[in-house]
């Protein structure tokens, strides 16, 4: 498989360059040049499948021969060596809950994946590589644990100041040794923006600089994983099957998307967010127009210029009409969300993150113009992860996990900053 920028088609790398460089020279992201697909006896017989071997079959395409077999499925065998249960909330509503990997949230299955795909990649490099990633809360946490003492890659991770809850920053600062976190003065989008420009300076291509966000292919592909076995879970279905999934950057709903691309039967997607509403607009209006981010409760998708969604343009061969055809986009506010947060655990005894419970909301506005179809949300991060909402909402103490008890003990260490020129001194330090 190789992948080419979506700048400019002429820019085509393997698996292994698409990875470490995480950003094109023009600094497009990386897309396949194909999309395969998968044979239909695999749908059938998905039921019997482990998901290490569904994992394995998913990837393999987009790999190559670049990780040889053995080491890819142990690869996948580390990456998905936890459960993703698929809970039901109500008749037809199911929750897929992605939080029981070691730091609470989705995007363990990213990182992991990709630390260790990092791990066989860049051995043979002389030089460290440099990970740099912002992050608007679980991404941190996760690239932290995943790349932790990973020898010859160092991980700079950037967060916005005081727009994180304390459970997320403690994961990505108390760690360490090849882990440093930096405090940025500002939002979300201006980490990003800072990140993205590192990778244009050509002062700092001495630095080996690569990325662990979602725009990394090796980070959003392995996304899809978590799609298949969620089919698998739910066995055969007599409705069209419906995803609502809590968007952010865009990483996973384009990796659900993908996973369709590739074959599996999801009839319709849901884009689900909160204030920052760049896509809800673009979808009504086919004008992309970020503005300024806004902080909410659901603080891993306050983003308003989300790099993944020119991914899901590609998808679609920029054609407004094929998009909105499976695509809806809808945005909810802190209040909705509180209520949604209530809502379920009393009248569904079932306890929601602030991203989850937007994402039951946007199967329930999905509902008022469709009503026969099998809806799933994707609850992507532990409610502990949110103690200061959930347990003054709902007056209960919610319990914390035995592998975060100790991460609470941690001492924070980081270096606060507030603009680019401070970040690159950092970098070529």
């Amino acid at each position: 498989m190789k992948y080419y920028s979506l700048n400019n088609r002429d820019i085509v790398v393997s698996f292994k360059e698409a990875a470490l460089q995480g950003l094109a020279p023009d600094k497009g992201l990386y897309f396949p040049t194909e999309i395969p697909q998968l044979p239909k006896a695999f749908f059938e017989n998905i039921g019997s499948l482990s998901k290490e071997e569904i994992g394995y079959q998913v990837i393999k395409p987009f790999v190559g021969n670049e990780i040889n077999e053995a080491d890819l499925r142990q690869i996948v065998k580390e990456t998905l060596d936890f459960d993703f249960p698929l809970v039901q909330i109500e008749k037809n509503k199911y929750a897929l809950e992605l939080f029981h990997g070691p730091t609470l949230a989705f995007k363990d299955v990213g990182a992991r994946f990709m630390a260790r795909c990092f791990q066989k990649l860049a051995r043979d490099n002389a030089k460290k590589v440099t990970v740099l990633v912002a992050t608007s809360g679980d991404t941190g946490g996760a690239v932290a644990h995943g790349f932790y003492g990973v020898e010859g890659v160092e991980v700079v991770i950037l967060y916005p100041k005081g727009k994180v809850s304390s459970i997320q920053e403690k994961q990505l600062t108390t760690l360490g040794k090849n882990i440093k976190a930096i405090e940025v003065n500002g939002s979300f989008d201006d980490c990003q923006a800072m990140v993205k420009r590192a990778f244009l300076d050509d002062d700092l291509k001495g630095a080996h600089l690569t990325s662990a966000n979602s725009i990394n292919v090796a980070r959003w592909l392995p996304q899809m994983f978590y799609y298949f076995l969620m089919y698998r879970e739910l066995g055969k279905i007599d409705k069209p099957l419906v995803v609502s999934v809590p968007s952010g950057n865009f990483g996973n709903i384009c990796a659900g998307m993908l996973a369709r691309a590739l074959g599996l039967p999801i009839a319709h997607f849901i884009a689900a967010t909160n204030a920052n509403d760049t896509v809800v607009r673009y979808m009504d209006t086919a004008i992309y127009q970020p503005t300024t981010t806004k902080v909410t409760l659901s603080n891993a998708m306050d983003v308003s210029d989300p790099s993944n969604f020119v991914r899901i343009l590609a998808l679609f061969g920029n054609e407004n009409k094929a998009l909105h055809a499976i695509l809806d986009a809808y945005s909810f506010t802190d209040q909705q969300t509180l209520e949604a947060i209530k809502d379920i655990y009393y009248a569904k005894d079932y306890l929601v993150d602030p991203h989850g419970a937007v994402g039951y909301l946007g199967l329930k506005q999905y509902e008022e113009k469709k009503t026969e179809f099998i809806g799933v949300f994707l609850e992507t991060a532990h409610p502990v992860k949110f103690p200061e909402c959930i347990e003054q909402l709902l007056n209960i103490d919610i319990e914390i996990p035995k592998r975060l008890q100790e991460i609470q003990k941690g001492v924070k260490k980081a270096i606060e900053i507030s603009d680019y020129k401070e970040l690159k001194r950092f970098l070529l330090d």
